[in-house]
């Protein structure tokens, strides 16, 4: 079984090919993914049709500046090309993601890639 480290590395990998399918494979399927800016979002489909609408809006790339394991949670430290800084919080059981939180500025982001201000 994975370690919370390995699940996040294949979450980057994943992340990063804008893989939608693959990405969802990782989450339980009762997860829950609340990036702070937003309502959570929860089980594998409706993380899966996120993903899906995100990949679609833009261009994402996650470069990991750290990962710090702790028990059963993995936590990523990640900036993007465009200056973009962030830190997600995985929880993860049997290994797959039960709880993701996350925290980046999404005014910047809609910014950056000359999105709508909500």
């Amino acid at each position: 079984m994975k370690t919370p480290r390995e699940v996040v590395e294949d979450w980057v990998e994943r992340f990063n090919a804008a893989d939608a399918d693959a990405l969802a494979r990782l989450y339980a399927e009762d997860a829950v993914n609340h990036q702070v800016t937003q309502d959570p979002v929860e089980g594998r489909a409706a993380i899966k049709a996120m993903f899906d609408r995100e990949f679609a809006t833009a261009e994402m790339v996650c470069i990991p500046e750290i990962i710090h394991e702790a028990g059963v949670v993995a936590i990523l430290e990640w900036r993007d090309p465009l200056g973009l800084r962030g830190c997600g919080f995985f929880t993860v059981k049997d290994g797959l993601i039960q709880f993701q939180r996350g925290y980046w500025d999404k005014l910047s982001f809609l910014k950056m890639h000359n999105l709508p201000i909500e």
